[in-house]
């Protein structure tokens, strides 16, 4: 799921691994051939995404775009075969620390007013969404058009995902950052502690990480990872899934697929892929 900038913009460079797995790039709701919204909000995301997901999938949320894929797995962590949030701005995480609040007041400001913001807002946060500043002159069409439409949108802030029920269920996790803002790093750490997952920074681009050198290796390493242990990990979090709703008490799990050269043990109720890969906190590009 994209953020503000559009789904061609944001995946252009995912468009190679077609080649090798089904991708399926929505576009949220006012972007491209989508219905139009009186605001974008990440709560219309997660219910746009969560028929996409059937019978299962590896999510992959990109900026606001990942407060909606944060939503849609805590509701049905059940149809994740992966999950991958990249520079997700989850403020609601970070309370008290004093920088990412900073972060969090100058892109409320931006928000509210788009390109209308004091300048001293553009020429911070306009670069810190891999967007040129305001002394570099008027900004692409299509890119003015895309703020237009995030103009007036739900905070991030208000976004509240439940992070347990992705954690009980357990599926693959990986937080993606670039190395670009503090504020940004530390509310990746904190994702990624809070769902147990998997560290990666991939430098180079910025906020468009998806762009950046590394990152389809990086991604499709992880999602051939997750396969390896899909048997494990979907039937697992279907399980956590009944047993919130109080259908079956869980079994036990067997990891039953490998691929070649991997080693793969099962801790309990979920498979580690033990390679090179799956390293936490690899920096990449």
């Amino acid at each position: 799921m994209h953020g503000g900038a559009g789904p061609q913009r944001t995946w252009q460079m995912q468009h190679p691994l077609a080649e090798r797995w089904q991708l399926v790039i929505p576009s949220r709701r006012g972007f491209d051939a989508s219905p139009p919204s009186e605001r974008q909000d990440f709560e219309h995301d997660a219910a746009d995404l969560l028929p996409l997901l059937a019978p299962v999938a590896h999510l992959v949320g990109f900026s606001y775009g990942g407060l909606g894929a944060l939503i849609a797995a805590g509701q049905r962590p059940d149809l994740l075969r992966s999950l991958t949030i990249i520079e997700t701005p989850l403020y609601s995480i970070a309370r008290g620390d004093a920088e990412v609040e900073s972060f969090e007041r100058l892109s409320n400001e931006f928000l509210a007013d788009g390109l209308d913001a004091r300048r001293e807002v553009l020429e911070r946060f306009l670069p810190a969404a891999a967007l040129p500043g305001p002394q570099t002159g008027p900004l692409p069409p299509d890119v003015e058009a895309e703020i237009r439409l995030a103009r007036g949108g739900r905070r991030p802030g208000e976004a509240s995902p439940d992070l347990a029920a992705i954690r009980q269920a357990r599926p693959p996790v990986l937080v993606i950052s670039g190395d670009h803002l503090p504020a940004l790093e530390r509310l990746c750490d904190l994702i990624a502690d809070a769902l147990e997952g998997e560290r990666a920074v991939i430098a180079g681009r910025g906020h468009a990480i998806p762009r950046a050198d590394g990152f389809n290796d990086r991604l499709e390493a992880f999602w051939t990872a997750a396969e390896v242990c899909g048997v494990c990990v979907s039937r697992s979090a279907r399980e956590a899934q009944r047993d919130r709703d109080g259908l079956l008490v869980a079994e036990p799990v067997i990891a039953d697929q490998r691929a070649p050269g991997a080693e793969v043990e099962c801790e309990g109720d979920r498979c580690a892929q033990k390679d090179a890969a799956t390293a936490a906190r690899t920096p990449a590009g």
